[in-house]
């Protein structure tokens, strides 16, 4: 990969001649490509729901092609945005981009279009994996794991779309902008989520695998929002928009019918089982606003290093104080409702019992050691998210 002109550092920053387009308003790729990959974890969440109520009936049911839609349409978009700067380019634009075997474009969009060509070649390989082994037990399978590759890509070279154009405009500080950077970034949290979805039951959240997982893994968005985006409560306001998208699929997938069509059926249900409620991240990610606000606004090695162990810990601590006991209130019969579909995210396949309700990490609570552990592990993935966050301010092609 080469870039044109002279490059600053990471060879992704565009010249100081050019750094600046003339636009007053986000282009239009920049929405489509961003609101395209959110259909990716409503899918994941929908098709999930389909494989709970209804089993393995088709690959073309419509939660498969949700999901496939957002690869394809963002990669449609940034095959032809390439296209346009290879053979009809502005020179403002052309400027901005990197040169791959000849044609060019946005970082973003290579990204994206690498995402899309992966997510688009695990489906024959999915379709034969079930044809060959059966219904899925388990989220995490091999097709699965290179569809989650491809879906990754396609949502941070979203974000990197979006990025590159706000640091290379005028207007880049403008709210728009901002809040289409923060929608990507919870995108890409509630599709972390996704994936954790197994060891994220409320029966799970009294774990140490639980809480290490979280504190390793779950930051990683909200801290890069918290260093890249001009709104204040960044880091919250990506937490609110992940559990928004979670709340809307627990509320409406149970008002569509389903029946099982797959033996055996010990829980026969007859609507779409919705997902766990979501975590309550929205408290940890205001005390990383909090800490960002107060002393993270000043960058250096050593300070980003301080900085993510001081961010670990907050997250762990806080994410404990408020999941610790809304977990046993989930568990309780006071959450059996439709606002927190408390015991109702069970598949047809499961023979329904105490064991719904009752925590099953008793031989793996967490404790000091594994408190310890969380904390230093989590803050060495905060420090990687403080150098993308870093990377991410200064990328302008």
């Amino acid at each position: 990969m080469s870039s044109q002109g002279h490059a600053l550092s990471g060879d992704y920053a565009a010249p100081a001649e050019f750094a600046a387009v003339e636009a007053s308003a986000i282009p239009w790729y920049c929405f489509v490509v961003a609101f395209g990959v959110a259909s990716v974890p409503i899918g994941a969440l929908w098709d999930i729901s389909w494989h709970l109520s209804i089993g393995r009936d088709s690959f073309w049911n419509p939660a498969h092609v949700m999901i496939y839609l957002g690869g394809a349409l963002p990669g449609t978009v940034c095959g032809w945005l390439v296209l346009k700067n290879t053979f009809w380019p502005d020179p403002g634009e052309r400027a901005a981009t990197v040169s791959v075997w000849g044609f060019h474009g946005p970082v973003g969009a290579w990204v994206v279009i690498w995402g899309a060509f992966t997510m688009l070649l695990s489906a024959p390989f999915d379709n034969w994996w079930h044809n060959a082994y059966g219904l899925d037990v388990r989220i995490i399978s091999l097709p699965h794991a290179i569809l989650a590759q491809g879906t990754y890509a396609t949502a941070i070279g979203a974000l990197l779309l979006v990025v590159s154009w706000k640091n290379r405009t005028p207007s880049g500080n403008g709210l728009a902008v901002n809040m289409l950077v923060l929608f990507s970034c919870g995108v890409l949290l509630t599709k972390l989520t996704v994936f954790l979805t197994e060891n994220c039951y409320p029966n799970s959240q009294h774990g140490a695998a639980f809480y290490g997982g979280c504190t390793r893994i779950l930051p990683l968005y909200l801290i890069v929002a918290a260093r890249v985006s001009k709104i204040k409560w960044s880091a919250t306001w990506v937490s609110l928009i992940y559990m928004t998208i979670k709340m809307l699929m627990i509320w409406i997938l149970p008002l569509f019918p389903s029946e099982p069509r797959l033996a055996p059926i010990y829980n026969p249900i007859t609507h779409m089982a919705p997902p766990p409620f979501p975590l309550l991240l929205v408290v940890p990610a205001f005390g990383i606003d909090l800490i960002m606000q107060t002393v993270g606004s000043k960058r250096g090695f050593w300070r980003d290093t301080g900085l993510a162990f001081l961010l670990a810990a907050a997250f762990f601590f806080l994410l404990l104080a408020v999941q610790w006991p809304f977990s046993e209130f989930l568990l309780s019969k006071a959450a059996e409702n439709r606002f927190f579909a408390g015991n109702a995210m069970w598949g047809y396949w499961d023979r329904l019992g105490p064991w719904c309700t009752q925590y099953w990490d008793e031989d793996n609570r967490l404790g000091i050691k594994s408190a310890v552990v969380a904390i230093l592990t989590g803050g060495l993935m905060a420090r990687i998210s403080l150098w993308f966050g870093n990377w991410l301010s200064e990328v302008k092609r």
